[in-house]
């Protein structure tokens, strides 16, 4: 199949997008750059359109950026544009059709978060106390929304060696209000006994409805397994990706791994995600509504028809 020059720097503008706005997540902003392309490359086939589009998807894969919301923000947004039937549009039309079709999926996206604050709001209670791992854009959304709702909580965030993401995250809670505490990643069965629930994101959310997420997820969710809390996970529906790992030795090594780490030897590499299986996760919520592990597969069936 013949493949269309892009005659532009994908990487370049879809790290631009990511720089110019630190709340964008990567896969928002991988759709945000498949619409560039979208508009800015001439096609004159829909085969060459597609072709293109997933060049354009191998290169945004090669960055250093995580590739797990990549991946699934592609492909849905590659499903969604070609829904509409062609067969009797030049070229052209077909063009504006997509285009128009990618701008309706992306301010559907964009409304994720809000939708999914706003499903939390319950189960956030005056004087309960959360652990939550790491920095999540989705999670520190629905936690700044319940204070803003004069919620009063506490919210304990693990350090999360190597990048330190506790720290920021508990900065941005702190700026808003909310009482937080930076724990180190090993004080968490320390902490478990005291909280009321467990609360992280997720950078991808599988078959099984197991999650892929910063590393030191798993060990929580099973620390709260075994002291009987509950774990909650937020999670945008872009995020649904056709993976289905039994274990971590099944995650691809390029989910696991930096791009520029992946011809080193990974036994000395600290992989950035681990995978949570479903039977460690309460409820996840989504814009497509709180779900219980078990309803995701339906869900990705449905937004794959």
């Amino acid at each position: 199949m013949k493949t269309k020059t892009i005659n532009f720097d994908v990487e370049k503008y879809f790290l631009k997008l990511l720089d110019e706005d630190t709340n964008l997540s990567v896969g928002i902003a991988s759709i945000k750059t498949l619409l560039y392309v979208l508009d800015q490359s001439k096609f004159d086939t829909v085969q060459e359109l597609h072709s293109t589009i997933q060049s354009a998807v191998k290169i945004m894969r090669e960055s250093d950026k995580p590739i797990t919301a990549i991946v699934s923000a592609s492909e849905l947004f590659s499903r969604f544009i070609t829904l509409a039937k062609f067969d009797d549009k030049t070229m052209d039309e077909v063009k504006d059709i997509m285009l128009s079709r990618g701008n309706i999926f992306l301010a559907k996206l964009q409304e994720s978060r809000s939708i999914i604050a706003r499903q939390l709001l319950s189960f956030v209670t005056d004087g309960c106390r959360i652990l939550t791992h790491s920095k999540s854009r989705v999670v520190l959304s629905a936690l700044k929304l319940a204070a803003a709702s004069k919620k009063r909580f506490q919210v304990f965030v693990t350090h999360s060696f190597p990048d330190n993401g506790g720290e920021k995250m508990c900065k941005e809670l702190t700026d808003a209000g909310i009482e937080c505490t930076v724990i180190l990643d090993s004080a968490i069965g320390y902490v478990m006994e005291t909280v009321d629930f467990v609360l992280c994101g997720a950078e991808g959310v599988v078959e099984s409805g197991g999650i892929i997420n910063r590393v030191g997820t798993f060990t929580i969710a099973m620390c709260a397994r075994e002291m009987k809390k509950p774990v909650y996970v937020l999670a945008e529906s872009f995020k649904f990706t056709r993976l289905y790992p039994l274990n971590q030795r099944d995650l691809p090594r390029d989910y696991k791994y930096p791009r520029h780490e992946l011809n080193a030897d990974l036994s000395k590499i600290h992989p950035l995600v681990d995978y949570t299986p479903p039977s460690y996760i309460t409820l996840i919520f989504t814009d497509l509504g709180i779900l219980t592990p078990s309803a995701v597969s339906d869900e990705l069936i449905k937004l794959y028809l």
